[in-house]
């Protein structure tokens, strides 16, 4: 007989891995709708196997009628494995990231040289760096930066949300420059590890360790992208009214 209470089950695909709080209530299509932003492929694109904890053995997840057909039908235990399986094009998640796409980056000898840049604009016209009040306005803008990590109550350990995106949450790991990172010299960049595996890197800008996380759950923003307060860890459930992407 299913329960209806939620059951913590592990969800992987080739592009993520994460747990879940699943209710066996759901029918099959529900479930794989709600899945499609954790692992970026479309419901009629999945493959769902189950597989017992301390099991190798897995056993599919289907029926003729997925829309009427409760996924408590098969034997749901916690931290059971639900592992989605691409059926048709490779999810935008699989594929290779941009970093790894070989660009042309132009010498800065020879950019510096053109007359038709931005950077000759800026220089004609004193803007940014070349305005001789430059090093009085970057000292301004570094405090009110400082002020912003200070105002927001940002600190290490602090539960956080990305601003503007209610389902991207987690910790603060690192407060402080990164040389590395484009900007303004000696600002601040917070480094958060994020609860599910929707960052950027494991915690380190170019082979400069900040703190450490698992891959693709390390992130770095500016103090004024996120938000501090007693934000939990959200469940398939909690994401429902953002079910429109990721």
């Amino acid at each position: 007989m299913a329960t209806t209470r939620d059951i913590p089950l592990l969800i992987t695909s080739t592009a993520s891995s994460s747990e879940r709080r699943i209710t066996p209530s759901w029918t099959i299509a529900r479930l794989k709708t709600k899945l499609e932003p954790v692992t970026g492929i479309p419901p009629g694109s999945q493959r769902l196997s189950l597989r017992l904890p301390d099991q190798q053995q897995e056993t599919a997840i289907q029926a003729e009628d997925e829309e009427s057909v409760e996924i408590g039908r098969w034997p749901l235990v916690a931290y059971a494995e639900i592992k989605v399986t691409s059926i048709g094009p490779g999810p935008i998640a699989s594929l290779p990231p941009l970093s790894s796409v070989e660009k042309y980056t132009m010498p800065n000898a020879d950019y510096e040289k053109r007359t038709d840049s931005v950077l000759a604009i800026k220089k004609a016209q004193q803007i940014g760096r070349f305005d001789p009040k430059a090093p009085e306005i970057r000292e301004r803008k570094l405090n009110e930066m400082w002020g912003e990590v200070e105002q927001r109550n940002i600190k290490t350990g602090a539960r956080c949300r990305l601003a503007n995106e209610s389902t991207r949450r987690g910790t603060v790991r690192f407060v402080g420059p990164i040389p590395a990172l484009p900007g303004l010299e000696n600002a601040p960049w917070i480094g958060i590890e994020l609860d599910e595996p929707t960052g950027k890197n494991d915690g380190s800008v170019k082979d400069e360790r900040y703190f450490r996380c698992e891959k693709n759950r390390g992130v770095f923003v500016r103090a004024e992208k996120i938000e501090v307060g007693d934000f939990e860890e959200l469940g398939l459930e909690d994401e429902d009214s953002d079910m429109e992407e990721i």
